[in-house]
């Protein structure tokens, strides 16, 4: 987590909202990571997650990415959600729930709904305090 922090407040530098993930193999080997890229990119679908994701199936060059798990400062969206159900990531390791839009467990819980063919694991709430501080900072300094 402490690794996913220091890659959002790249994103933040960036002007991006602060969302760092990473993920890992099942040994804990960094195989990508990824920071908010929208406003560098102009790409809406440029989320931490998915740019960590993509990296780390280049990295393996392959797509499903099983028993590896994805460590991300903010609860992954709809979006996220869904592109980790479809990588077939075996674990989501959160710091910061997010109450609007939240796809693990707060507002809708995409990743384990009993009708999906793939549920992954979801820890929450770790490092939360200092994740959810990067993000409350940089809207602050927005405000």
């Amino acid at each position: 987590m402490r690794r996913a922090l220091a890659l959002a407040s790249v994103a933040a530098e960036n002007g991006d909202v602060p969302v760092g993930a990473v993920v890992l193999d099942p040994d804990g080997v960094v195989l990508g990571e990824g920071w908010n890229l929208r406003e560098v990119e102009g790409d809406p679908t440029a989320h931490a997650e998915v740019v960590a994701l993509r990296a780390a199936a280049r990295h393996t060059g392959s797509w499903r990415l099983e028993d590896c798990t994805l460590v991300v400062t903010l609860e992954p969206c709809p979006m996220c959600a869904g592109a980790a159900m479809l990588a077939r990531i075996g674990r989501i390791v959160l710091g910061a729930w997010d109450p609007k839009l939240g796809a693990t467990g707060s507002v809708w819980d995409v990743v384990r709904d009993r009708r999906a063919t793939h549920r992954i694991e979801v820890i929450g709430g770790v490092l939360e305090d200092e994740a959810s501080r990067v993000l409350l900072d940089f809207f602050e300094d927005r405000r």
